[in-house]
């Protein structure tokens, strides 16, 4: 074996690299990882994020933005001490319209990022996912499950552009000695996602807040684990500390129906629009709920933010932003693509 595993600092006078840093998991932890003293390059082609996300940082010092698909070899970049990889479509809608750049971003943009972090010496960290899972037959899910996955389903490009991903990352740690550490990350949510990208959380919101019908898909009895932004980032931060290899789950653990999560976001908007049941989702996972033992043990880690107080924060961001003209986009159906909005990426 090549190389060597060696520890690195999340914290002050580091140098990190956040591919994916002008999305909605990567802004935060761009802001993050500033408040903490780092030095932080965000590397974002822009195909699903927005220069938005990171308006309030590109006058920081220490800040720095680089335009670039992660499919092209890095160069140029310097040295670093952490290397986060988080560049991929997260949403069906966006994967969907991109599924060979979501293979791609999850294949070459691992191997380059990996690349990156063995030529400097710098700690790795892959953003996974819970959707490595799929429709999972244990429950609630510990890392040790190998998931239960359709690999030719609609919703395969991102499920296994991130199983390819944490093989990819599990070899460059094997062979070369590199210091990797995968995250699967459980849904998240909060300020700075889009209104139209298709996961739940902003969709209720942003049609609640229009006054328009919850678009709610199936039974609306399939389960998820919401777990609000800031503490997803501050798992991947504490991850970044240690030398564990992971796969660690990061998400929280306190499960709810998507029916009742479309219910809170209708009274916590005091909205009066209805329900409206559409169409189920092909290979939408019917439970899902992360087991955090590990990273509880691990790295000291569980969220802290309950639901209530993360939904308020993130329907505040929503209400005091414009709609779009004609209100929030409709969601995508399965009679359109095979998915509808509560098939949601985890991250």
């Amino acid at each position: 074996m090549s190389g060597r595993v060696s520890g690195h600092r999340a914290g002050r006078d580091r140098r990190v690299l956040v591919t994916g840093g002008a999305g909605f998991v990567g802004s935060h932890l761009c802001e993050q990882l500033l408040d903490a003293g780092a030095s932080v390059v965000a590397l974002d082609n822009f195909a699903t994020s927005a220069p938005e996300n990171i308006a309030g940082l590109v006058d920081r010092p220490g800040f720095a933005l680089m335009q670039h698909d992660v499919t092209e070899s890095f160069s140029g970049l310097g040295w670093f001490d952490i290397v986060f990889h988080l560049a991929s479509a997260a949403s069906p809608p966006d994967y969907l319209r991109l599924p060979i750049e979501t293979l791609r971003a999850g294949s070459l943009g691992t191997a380059n990022a990996l690349d990156l972090a063995e030529r400097t010496g710098a700690r790795f960290v892959l953003a996974s996912t819970s959707e490595v899972y799929g429709d999972p037959g244990v429950h609630p899910q510990p890392e040790g499950y190998w998931g239960h996955v359709n690999p030719v389903g609609p919703r395969s490009v991102y499920d296994e552009a991130k199983r390819y991903a944490e093989a990819l990352t599990m070899a460059y740690r094997r062979e070369r000695g590199v210091n990797t550490g995968i995250a699967r990350i459980f849904n998240t949510y909060g300020p700075r996602m889009r209104a139209d990208d298709g996961r739940m959380v902003p969709t209720f919101i942003a049609q609640a807040l229009a006054g328009v019908p919850l678009t709610v898909a199936g039974t609306g009895e399939q389960t998820r684990s919401l777990c609000y932004v800031e503490d997803t980032v501050r798992g991947l931060l504490a991850l970044a500390r240690t030398d564990h290899p992971g796969p660690v789950n990061i998400g929280n653990p306190c499960e709810l129906s998507v029916r009742s999560l479309a219910e809170e976001i209708r009274a916590a908007t005091a909205s009066h629009s209805t329900l409206e049941y559409v169409d189920g989702v092909t290979d939408d996972p019917q439970r899902r709920c992360p087991d955090i033992s590990l990273a509880r043990q691990a790295l000291g880690w569980q969220p802290t933010i309950d639901r209530t107080e993360g939904l308020r924060r993130t329907i505040d961001w929503f209400a005091g932003r414009t709609a779009p003209p004609g209100g929030p986009p409709r969601p995508v159906t399965k009679r359109q693509t095979g998915l509808a909005v509560n098939s949601t990426g985890s991250a």
